[in-house]
Formats: structure tokens, C-alpha cells, sequence
């Protein structure tokens, strides 16, 4: 195997990302879709949130374990900032469990986040976790508590990255961490998404916002880490988009043979994808969870359906009710109406189902491990497929 030198994007969110930088979106494509997005239309739209990546490609041809082909990265989402030691209210849900989210135990007790929420590749959950704890020490952090359960999520990037050879380090982990930032968010072949694959297309990193005009408005962010699902069920805007364009499936090059899943060793069902939702909206922990679940709609809108093997976890959390976990006498909190919840509920699913979609979109085609290629969805191709039903937006 030829090695290459591991190529870092530590950052990743940040202002000078031009528009010639980076690829369509979907809404840059045509795909019709509801609500209103935010100035970013990302997750970075809820004020304070700041996301960081760092990203490792090296090398490329026959597997190698230890030395690679390397396809994967780290992603970081603070919802106040790295700067900020403030916890927020947050709650939890799990679509399907074969997958892991360190940490949440204690947020189901607690219903505060502590710290970032951190996403990498299945087997190195581990040292980014222990990557957090020491972050946190060294800012100083560990003034009120004596102890650390960092939140950690994980998709299965085995299919394009050397997935045993460990190669994320701690070092990665923090400089995930300290790139984060506000702005726009880099999307696809980045972070911990590098070595994800979609519905049988390239996956990774995608993000969407949503404007809700209830009560002086408000806003939610979703960031997923996509890498889940069979190309048949796959819908976009209700197009069915998997069965339009059943080619392209991933294959080892050179790829002049028939083309299949099988070829390719990638079960139908094995796959996940980490959601994390942000709103500056006052809501209260048991009411982050109702957040949470719906973010299982809008991977339901695309044709996700949770398979066995698959890890569908998903955390939301609220930027609103400031020092709340801090306070020495009676914490005062606000708390928005159940009654008006549902708007949020909408705009999750929305969000939800654009950023996976951005995702795919953003993402590049990439070779990996055993020169397993897999494709980008092709925005020509989608752009006629919605065409062909009517439903390519103006």
C-alpha cells in the first residue's frame, strides 16, 4: 500500500468559505423543500453554537491494518461556544441501538448537557472521550466537579477507513475542539463523517436550520452525521431518487464489472446516523426528548427505516435559560408552551431531512480501504429525476 501524507481540515466552519468553495446544497439543486432556513441555514444559526472538524486521509490500496488507507476525523459541537462553561438543557433518543452516545445516562438524569458534543468513527469513541475529559482539565474546567461524562457519538466507517488501526488520536480530538467556531459549516468528506456512506452514496456531515415565527421566533439547527440505509428506499421530496438512480453502487476498483452491494461487501442495514439538534428556544429537558424523537420523522421522510444494524441515536439541546445548573439559590427558568411545541417539532423534521440531504450533496466520491469507491450523488442526475416527477424547484 502507497501512503500519501494525512491531510488535516481542522477547521471547518469557518467565514472564509466562499461561495466557489463549496458544492451546491440542495436548495442550490432544486430540491423543493418547507420552512424557512436561517441566514446559514445551518446549525451554527442558533446563537453561540460553534462547530470544529478535523479530518485524516492518507494513503490508499490494499488494507493495511494500523497503517491504512486512512478515511476518517473527529467533529465538535459546542452549544454556547468553546469558551463557555455553561451546561445546557438537553435530552436524548435512540431510533435504533446498535450504536453508541457516551454520556447519556447522565443527561437523561441530569437533563443537562456538559460540554461538547463530540462524533467519530465506532472504534474511537474511547479516546475521544478520554480526548474531552483532558480538554476540559486543561481549560480549568474542573473547578465545581470532580468528574467528566462526555458526550460521544459514532457512525461504523469500517467500508472506506482502516477502522482498527486507531488512527484518530487525542491530539485530533483537541484540535477539533479548539477549531470550533461559528459561521458557515463545512459539510460532507469532513470530520468525523470523512469515511461515511448514505443510502449507498457518499455520506458524512450535514447541516440545516429552520426559522419558527411563534412567540418573537425562534430558531433550529440540525447537524447530522449521515451513513446510514439501502439505496432502494431512498426518497428525496418524496421523489423516489434510490430507485431512479440504481447505479452507481460502491464498488472495488477498477469498477467495469456488474456493480452490487454484495460485490462490495456492505450489508443493506449496516449503518447510522448521529442527529444533534439546537434551538434557542426555552425548553426544558423533557421536552428536548420530544425534540429529539422527531428528528426520527425526518430520516423517516428520506426512506430510513432503522434497519437492525443500524445506530440511530439523537440529542437535542437548548442554548436558552442561561446559568440554570449554576444557580446557588432557586434557579429561575422560562419554559415555552406545550401548546406551541409543535412548530418546533415541524421544523425539526424539516431541518432534519435537508441536512441529510446536504450531506450527500456536500459529499465528494472517495476510494478507500481495498480501493472500494464510493460515489457522490450526482446533483445532474437528481436535478432531472425531480424534473421527470414535477418537483424540481425554480
Amino acid at each position: 500500500m502507497k501512503l500519501t501524507p494525512v491531510i488535516v481540515a481542522c477547521l471547518l466552519a469557518a467565514p472564509s468559505l466562499s461561495q466557489a468553495q463549496r458544492r451546491e446544497r440542495a436548495r442550490d439543486v432544486g430540491v423543493p423543500l418547507e420552512g424557512t432556513p436561517g441566514p446559514l441555514n445551518a446549525i451554527t444559526d442558533v446563537a453561540g453554537v460553534e462547530v470544529g472538524h478535523r479530518t485524516l486521509v492518507a494513503g490508499h490500496g490494499p488494507l493495511v491494518v494500523g497503517k491504512g488507507p486512512v478515511r476518517t476525523g473527529v467533529t465538535a459541537v459546542f452549544p454556547r461556544g468553546k469558551a463557555a462553561d455553561d451546561p445546557v438543557f438537553a435530552g436524548w433518543f435512540t431510533m435504533n441501538g446498535n450504536g453508541e452516545m457516551t454520556g447519556t445516562t447522565w443527561v437523561e438524569e441530569s437533563g443537562f448537557l456538559w460540554g461538547p458534543v463530540m462524533i467519530t468513527n465506532t472504534h474511537s469513541v474511547g479516546v475521544v472521550r478520554d480526548a474531552v475529559i483532558e480538554w476540559i482539565v486543561r481549560q480549568g474546567r474542573m473547578l465545581h466537579d470532580e468528574w467528566s461524562l462526555p458526550v460521544v457519538a459514532e457512525t461504523w466507517d469500517g467500508g472506506l477507513n482502516d477502522i482498527n488501526g486507531f488512527h484518530v488520536t487525542k491530539a485530533d480530538a483537541w484540535a477539533a475542539m479548539d477549531s470550533a467556531r461559528g459561521g458557515p459549516v463545512q459539510e460532507g468528506n469532513v470530520g468525523g463523517g470523512t469515511g461515511m456512506v448514505c443510502n449507498r452514496f457518499k455520506g458524512g456531515i450535514g447541516t440545516a436550520s429552520r426559522r419558527v415565527a411563534t412567540e418573537g421566533g425562534y430558531t433550529i439547527g440540525v447537524l447530522v452525521q449521515c451513513n446510514y440505509g439501502a439505496r432502494a428506499p431512498l426518497r428525496i421530496a418524496g421523489v423516489p431518487v434510490g430507485r431512479e438512480i440504481p447505479d452507481l453502487l460502491p464498488c472495488r476498483e477498477p469498477c467495469g464489472g456488474p456493480r452490487s452491494e454484495r460485490a462490495a461487501r456492505l450489508a443493506a442495514d449496516v449503518g447510522s446516523i448521529i442527529i444533534v439538534v439546537a434551538t434557542d428556544a426555552p425548553l426544558l429537558p423533557h421536552q428536548l426528548k420530544r425534540i429529539a424523537k422527531r428528528a426520527a420523522l425526518g430520516v423517516g421522510r428520506l426512506g430510513g427505516v432503522a434497519g437492525n444494524s443500524s445506530g440511530d441515536i439523537f440529542i437535542a439541546f437548548s442554548t436558552a435559560n442561561p446559568h440554570a445548573s449554576r444557580d446557588s439559590g432557586l434557579a429561575q427558568v422560562a419554559l415555552f408552551p406545550d401548546e406551541r411545541i409543535t412548530a418546533l417539532f415541524e421544523a425539526t423534521v424539516q431541518a432534519t431531512e435537508e441536512a441529510v440531504v446536504n450531506a450527500m450533496l456536500a459529499a465528494e466520491t472517495m476510494t478507500g480501504v481495498d480501493d472500494l469507491k464510493v460515489y457522490a450523488l450526482p446533483h445532474d442526475r437528481l436535478r432531472d429525476v425531480l424534473r421527470k416527477y414535477n418537483r424540481l424547484a425554480p
